[in-house]
């Protein structure tokens, strides 16, 4: 992707007030681009999920917000990080149903339909990276 970064925001997720703080902080950005109501529900959504995944599964970790410019388009990314204790099967963790803290098992796979762009890396004992975009055209 040769985008240009127009801006970044980190924020700490700790506790549930930072996964809040994360929220509007997603919903700040995509209403300063211009996002629809549509997509500004979707990506806050996603975001929500994923930061309560990085909480409650990877013991916590941050999130970073990267304002991007394309040719023609204009984004948002998302990035989840943790160093927690990583997924082991990552094909199965984005199986619709599939949880291992006893919830609907929708987070990951929900995140995923609701952003344009989704990309998870991880590995066992390594920790997990999820990054979501969504794009507009200019």
């Amino acid at each position: 992707m040769n985008a240009a970064v127009t801006g970044e925001v980190t924020a700490q997720l700790t506790s549930d007030e930072d996964v809040v703080r994360v929220r509007k902080m997603v919903r700040d950005q995509l209403v300063a681009l211009g996002f629809s109501l549509i997509d500004q529900t979707k990506m806050v959504t996603a975001a929500s999920e994923l930061a309560r995944n990085t909480l409650r599964y990877g013991g916590g970790g941050r999130a970073e917000l990267v304002v991007l410019n394309n040719v023609g388009r204009r984004g948002l990314s998302i990035s989840f990080i943790d160093h927690g204790p990583g997924i082991e099967d990552i094909a199965k963790a984005l199986t619709d149903g599939y949880t291992t803290g006893g919830g609907m098992g929708l987070g990951l796979s929900g995140a995923r339909r609701l952003a344009d762009e989704f990309h998870i890396e991880s590995s066992p004992g390594n920790g997990t990276r999820v990054t979501i975009t969504k794009w507009k055209p200019f």
